[in-house]
C-alpha cells in the first residue's frame, strides 16, 4: 500500500506534527505501507527519496516556518499522488486543501490528523480580537475541515471530545504517535551534564518543547521559585526555542532566577535530546494546550519521572498514574511537589520503573501497526462516505494520467 501524506510543516522544522510524520513514515514501512511526502522546502536540503519538497518563504514574525505556494503544492500533491491508494494529511493550511483536492480529482479516500487545538492557540497570537469570536470562527473552520474528510485521526480522547462538539460527524479515530523506545532509553546524562556545566550531583527538572506561549512555560518559572525553598539548588532546563524566548528571559530574571534556569535550546533528536533526558532528575510540563503530550512519553521512554498538568490531551497519559504524577493547577503546589520528589529520591523510586515500562505501551510499532490497519480498511467500511464515485481516467496535456472530476 501506498499513502501520500502532505504537511505545511516538516523536518527540519522541529515541533511535534514533524516528529509525527517521521515517526510514522519509518515505522509502517515494517506494516508494508510505503510512506511518500509532500512538503515544505526550507532552504538547501538534500534530495531525499520519496520526499518532495515545495518551495516557500518565510512567515512574517515567524522564521522558522515556511508559507508554500498554493498552486505550486497542489500542483505536487496532484502528481505525488497518481500511483498512491490514499491521502493522508497533516496540517490544516494550503497541505490540506491540496490534499482533498488531489483526493477528489482522483478518486482516494483521504484522512486527516488533527494535530493542534486551534480554538486555544489563537488567543495567545491574536489577543487584539475578541476571544469569544475567536473560538467560535476556530470551531467552524475545523468543523468544516473535519467534515469534508473520510475519516479524522486524533492523538487523544479529550481532542476527539473536542471535535464532536464542535459538531463533527466524520469518524473520529483516537491513535497517538509512537515513540520510539530504543532510541530515548540510550542516552549518556553524565556526558550532557559535563558539556553543559552542569554539576554531576545538582538536582535537575527538565522541559522539552517549542517555546511558545501556549506551553505555559512561565508556570514552570512561578512553580520554581516555590521548589527552590526546598531545594535551594535545583535547576531548571529549557530545550527548545521559539517565539516566547524574550518574554520567558524577561521573566526569568525578574523572578530572581537567573542561576536557576539554563534556556539550551533545540537539540538533536538522534543523540543530544536522549542525553538531556538521561541527564534529568525528573521531568516538568504545565501545557494546557497539548493534543496528546508526546515529549512525556519521550521522558518516561528514557526512565525520567514525570510531573505535570493533567490538560487535555496528556490526561490520557497521566490517568493511570504509571511513571508520573499531576499536582494541582496551582503553582505553589506544583512547586512544591516538585521540591518534596527532589528531596525524597527513595520514596519515588518505583516511578523510574514504571516509566519505560508503561512508555513501552504507546511505542511506535505498536501504533504504526494500528494506523496501517485503519488505512487498510479505509475502502471497506463507512470511511468512503465522503468519496466521488470513480471516474474513467483521462490523460492530461503532459500525459498525467487523471481521473475527471463530476
Amino acid at each position: 500500500m501506498r499513502v501520500l501524506m502532505v504537511s505545511d510543516v516538516y523536518f527540519p522544522r522541529i515541533n511535534g506534527v514533524s516528529t509525527s510524520i517521521e515517526t510514522f513514515r519509518r515505522t509502517l514501512a515494517g506494516q508494508g505501507v510505503e510512506v511518500r511526502l509532500v512538503v515544505p522546502r526550507y532552504g538547501d536540503e538534500a534530495d531525499e527519496e520519496g520526499v518532495v519538497r515545495v518551495a516557500g518563504r518565510a512567515l512574517p514574525g515567524d522564521p522558522e516556518d515556511r508559507l508554500v505556494g498554493w498552486r505550486a503544492m497542489h500542483r505536487a500533491v496532484l502528481e505525488a499522488a497518481q500511483d498512491c491508494d490514499l491521502i493522508h494529511i497533516q496540517t490544516p493550511f494550503i497541505a490540506h486543501y491540496a490534499g482533498l483536492k488531489a483526493a477528489r480529482t482522483l478518486g482516494l479516500p483521504v484522512v486527516a490528523t488533527y494535530h493542534t487545538l486551534f480554538e486555544e492557540y489563537l488567543q495567545h497570537y491574536a489577543r487584539w480580537l475578541p476571544a469569544g469570536w475567536l473560538r467560535g470562527q476556530a470551531r467552524a473552520f475545523s468543523r468544516r475541515q473535519c467534515n469534508a474528510l473520510d475519516a479524522v485521526v486524533v492523538p487523544s480522547t479529550a481532542m476527539r471530545d473536542r471535535l464532536s462538539a464542535y459538531g463533527v460527524t466524520a469518524p473520529l479515530h483516537v491513535l497517538p504517535t509512537g515513540i520510539p523506545m530504543a532510541q530515548f532509553a540510550a542516552g549518556n546524562g553524565i556526558a550532557f551534564r559535563r558539556q553543559h556545566g552542569i554539576a554531576e550531583q545538582r538536582p535537575v527538572a527538565l522541559f522539552v518543547g517549542r517555546v511558545a506561549h501556549e506551553k505555559n512555560i512561565g508556570f514552570l518559572l512561578e512553580a520554581l521559585v516555590h521548589a527552590r525553598q526546598a531545594v535551594p539548588d535545583v535547576l531548571l532546563v529549557v530545550a527548545g526555542e521559539g517565539p516566547a524566548m524574550a518574554d520567558l528571559k524577561a521573566k526569568t530574571a525578574a523572578l530572581g532566577l537567573s542561576e536557576a534556569v539554563r534556556f539550551i535550546g533545540y537539540l538533536d533528536r538522534q543523540q543530544a535530546l536522549p542525553d538531556c533526558y538521561a541527564a534529568a532528575d525528573v521531568f516538568v510540563f504545565a501545557s494546557r494546550t497539548e493534543t496528546q503530550g508526546l515529549v512525556l512519553l519521550e521522558a518516561m521512554a528514557a526512565g525520567l519521572p514525570v510531573i505535570a498538568l493533567s490538560e487535555m490531551g496528556t490526561t490520557d497519559i497521566l490517568a493511570p498514574g504509571r511513571g508520573a504524577f499531576s499536582p494541582p493547577a496551582d503553582t505553589r503546589a506544583f512547586g512544591e511537589t516538585l521540591g518534596h520528589f527532589l528531596n525524597h529520591p527513595a520514596t519515588w523510586r518505583h516511578l523510574q520503573q514504571e516509566a519505560p515500562a508503561y512508555a513501552r505501551e504507546w511505542s511506535d510499532v505498536a501504533m504504526a501497526e494500528r494506523l496501517a490497519r485503519l488505512y487498510a480498511t479505509i475502502r471497506i467500511s463507512d470511511f468512503g462516505q465522503n468519496i466521488r464515485p470513480s471516474a474513467p481516467r483521462r490523460k492530461s496535456p503532459g500525459g498525467i494520467a487523471f481521473r475527471a472530476e463530476r
